[in-house]
């Protein structure tokens, strides 16, 4: 699973637990309400202590659950956004994708390895997955990595990287050294 995945599916935990302690909250409160509303009617002269500690947690489970309701309904709205980001950015890419591999004039079987490279597979899992030899995809892999004017797997996705991160991370400086943009 990946870890957007992860993330996606932690946010839903937390909200389910989230509703779990709102539905527990209320129970409480009803429960506390219900005892305040109870000891008002048969108040005597010597609980007056009690009843004020009473209706002072009656309160703060009324806020307490104001408060875990508006966080639940936020978390939900959050985990919606991030849901409708994550798909456009992965329609995003591969329009991206398509791009390049349509620039670079990739065969359909380059195209297939292309994105099996992209994917992070190496030779061999590629050829098993395409049912072909481990030489034949070492040499789709030699003809897109020159359609693509680069040296190997490491400059094919930082062709990508840069196009997603919009500007190079890193630049040369005055002595060589790498310094961050």
């Amino acid at each position: 699973m990946s870890s957007i995945g992860l993330i996606g599916l932690q946010s839903k935990r937390r909200a389910y637990m989230l509703a779990v302690l709102i539905v527990a909250n209320v129970m409480c409160t009803v429960f506390f309400a219900m005892d305040v509303i109870a000891d008002i009617e048969s108040f005597g002269s010597g609980e007056a202590s009690h009843l004020m500690v009473e209706a002072v947690a009656a309160i703060v489970l009324v806020v307490g659950t104001g408060f875990m309701l508006f966080e639940l309904r936020r978390i939900l709205q959050r985990n919606a956004s991030m849901e409708i980001g994550l798909r456009a950015a992965r329609g995003d890419m591969q329009a991206l994708i398509d791009g390049f591999f349509s620039e670079w004039r990739l065969s359909d079987a380059e195209r297939d390895v292309a994105l099996l490279l992209l994917k992070g597979l190496d030779n061999d899992s590629i050829a098993s997955i395409r049912g072909t030899a481990s030489g034949t995809v070492r040499a789709q892999c030699a003809r897109i990595y020159a359609k693509a004017g680069v040296d190997g797997r490491s400059q094919l996705m930082s062709v990508f990287m840069e196009e997603l991160l919009g500007e190079p991370l890193a630049k040369r400086g005055d002595a060589g050294a790498l310094q961050v943009a």
